[in-house]
């Protein structure tokens, strides 16, 4: 993995869909940035709202440019766009409902410098309309397969305050070399949205990428500004996409030792949410996740012949605490 450090071009790339509630503020905290040597492209998702209508001419200041898409084709697929039309050696993810620090983008730039061992970075996201609280740290990988934000809802001013290593960065606001982005084949489109960091992080820790956490560079978050928390959409989504990506990555030694606590662990979810009564959108979710299931295996053979970083290593990078995804879940519900 490459990661020499230049003062190149920065492209942000902000993946819009019917964003007239936050895009405004976004972009006004882009144009308060204390370095300046970026570009904006904004991927909209066949918005409806007229949110993207004269941008350039409202923000005269920044180097903007807008692509606009016929329909709504995912996060996942308007980011790979985003990517291929970027000119910057770093590719700045950012939703449109993240708002920025006037050094975010500075603090980013200055711990690429400073660890050039690392080739992605994650934000210390802060909950917009709760400022006192966490919306992450970087994100957790857990063996049995799922995966959660560092610190959600816990006390911003007594946790994620170091700066360490995490397996993954939500890219609600994370910062990538463009070359190992694309070079892995950034987000997996079939994901359409949700999960799809992870797994991206995932491919690029197979191929000797590592990830850093950098509480410095905040940004604040009102998240699932789009679909909702608890949809039917984001269960779909992050349920099926978790097993995508468990098979899809996992070494051959751990996707077979950890197998029967992957499966446990989908049994707990479907259980669950048909107590909840959300049976219909998790069993939807596991029953196409299972039909795709021989796609799966040969992207996953591609992906494993690739990789670069031990089994070992790979191991040490996750969450192995047995009670974890339990504790995770909690902490969703309530403040610490």
């Amino acid at each position: 993995m490459t990661n020499s450090y230049t003062p190149a071009r920065i492209s942000v790339i902000l993946v819009a869909w019917n964003s007239s509630a936050h895009l405004a503020q976004c972009l006004d905290c882009l144009a308060e940035q204390t370095i300046k040597d970026f570009e904006i492209i904004i991927v909209d998702n066949g918005s409806t709202d007229g949110s993207i209508n004269g941008l350039e001419s409202r923000w005269p200041g920044l180097t903007l440019g807008v692509k606009c898409l016929d329909s709504n084709l995912g996060f996942a697929t308007a980011n790979n766009i985003g990517a291929r039309l970027a000119r910057g050696h770093w590719l700045a993810l950012l939703n449109a409902d993240v708002f920025p620090a006037p050094d975010w983008l500075e603090k980013m730039l200055q711990a690429a410098k400073q660890y050039p061992e690392f080739s992605f970075f994650s934000s210390r996201q802060v909950q917009a309309n709760q400022p006192d609280l966490l919306d992450g740290a970087g994100d957790e990988y857990h063996v049995s397969g799922l995966a959660w934000r560092r610190f959600y809802n816990h006390q911003a001013g007594k946790y994620g305050l170091q700066q360490e290593e995490v397996f993954s960065a939500c890219a609600a606001a994370a910062l990538y070399a463009r070359d190992d982005f694309l070079k892995v084949g950034g987000f997996d489109e079939d994901y359409f949205s949700y999960f799809e960091d992870v797994d991206l992080s995932f491919r690029l820790r197979l191929a000797g990428g590592r990830c850093l956490y950098v509480p410095q560079a905040v940004v604040h978050h009102v998240g699932s500004a789009s679909s909702g928390k608890t949809s039917d959409f984001v269960i779909y989504h992050g349920h099926r996409n978790l097993v995508w990506t468990y098979f899809k990555n996992m070494p051959t030694l751990l996707f077979w030792s950890y197998l029967p606590l992957h499966l446990l662990m989908n049994l707990f979810f479907i259980i669950s949410f048909i107590l909840k009564g959300k049976g219909s959108a998790i069993l939807k979710a596991k029953t196409d996740a299972f039909f795709r299931l021989p796609s799966i295996l040969r992207t996953r053979r591609q992906i494993q012949s690739s990789r670069t970083i031990s089994t070992k290593d790979i191991w040490r990078a996750m969450n192995r605490e047995p009670a974890a995804p339990y504790w995770a879940s909690r902490q969703r519900h309530n403040r610490i």
